[in-house]
């Protein structure tokens, strides 16, 4: 499939180019970036035979990523694409270039997620972190985080729902009329409805190296295996994370298990257990940032698709693009 040829610039681009800010987060990571390594991993997407030529897969995906780092719609990053110099020349649009609709946008966050090749970004991101020393492998900090659903949600699990055509009590979990993915959980002593965020995140970085997303229904613990790297120095997690077999599969790894115990009413926690966990908590306490940077920063305190794949695929750009931002942070070499 043919693709666009874009950033054909001309003498207006120049002048605008010299006379207009710029925005230093987005030139400076243009520059730290080796973008020709992703370009070769989206080359693999291809939009249809058919009809007008396809834009680039590695300018699309930097569009993805702004819309990521400012919390925009498809729409509204269609619109500032057509606004915003700085996104022009971040992508490689030219003054003359029409710029992806938000349809465009989708089709092409989809491909990404059908392909497999979502994830495939974000792990060469951390690759290249990674090769920059940036990821110190002292511990990892695992935890999780609800994200509410998108669609409205069903009647709560407690709650008794009429019965079907058919004579037979529907679901209390699934609705096909909602998001047919997301489940309720009750944490708190409320009931949420959506998905579940899982995050391993390098300590002293801030590096998020592991991503899963799940129905909200799943409990901490069972993904938690694939959080751990194996490389880290040490693992921190709260108490919903915690089993002995765990912790003897970590020292076997050679990893230093500091998981928080939780007591029950056959065995309370000791106060040395007690002040164990305190000193834990004050440890694993730095990832909670990634959940409230993107639950405000990056407006993700709901989800911003229905479907657990697409979601996934959001989620994984998200991640991606704080990995990103944290780079710029942590510079420059």
């Amino acid at each position: 499939m043919a693709h666009r040829e874009l950033g054909q610039l001309s003498l207006a681009d120049h002048v605008v180019r010299r006379r207009a800010g710029c925005n230093d987060f987005l030139v400076r990571l243009d520059e730290m970036l080796d973008w020709s390594a992703l370009g070769e991993l989206v080359g693999v997407l291809h939009s249809s035979n058919y009809g007008a030529p396809s834009y680039p897969p590695l300018v699309m995906l930097k569009v993805l990523l702004l819309s990521q780092w400012y919390g925009l719609s498809d729409p509204a990053t269609e619109e500032a694409l057509w606004d915003r110099l700085s996104f022009r020349r971040f992508c490689g649009l030219s003054l003359h270039d029409a710029v992806p609709d938000h349809s465009t946008i989708q089709r092409f966050r989809d491909a990404l997620g059908t392909s497999g090749v979502d994830r495939q970004v974000f792990d060469a991101v951390v690759a290249q972190l990674d090769a920059r020393g940036l990821v110190l492998r002292r511990g990892t900090l695992i935890d999780a985080s609800l994200v509410a659903s998108v669609a409205r949600p069903p009647a709560k699990p407690q709650e008794p729902q009429p019965p079907g055509p058919d004579g037979r009590a529907p679901s209390k979990l699934v609705n096909s009329r909602y998001d047919p993915e997301a489940r309720w959980t009750r944490k708190g002593g409320r009931y949420h409805f959506g998905y579940k965020a899982h995050v391993g995140m390098d300590q002293g970085s801030a590096i998020i190296r592991k991503a899963l997303l799940t129905d909200a229904s799943v409990n901490d613990t069972v993904p938690a295996d694939d959080l751990i790297c194996g490389d880290e120095a040490a693992v921190y997690a709260d108490a919903a994370y915690h089993t002995h077999e765990r912790e003897r599969t970590l020292k076997a790894r050679g990893i230093t298990p500091h998981l928080m115990r939780r007591g029950n009413k056959h065995h309370a926690l000791s106060q040395s257990e007690k002040d164990r966990n305190t000193a834990i908590g004050k440890q694993r306490g730095a990832v909670e940032q990634v959940f409230a940077r993107s639950k405000t920063t990056y407006r993700w305190a709901r989800a911003r698709c229905t479907g657990l794949a697409r979601n996934t695929t959001h989620f994984l750009m998200l991640c991606t693009a704080m990995n990103l931002k944290r780079m710029t942070v942590l510079g420059p070499w």
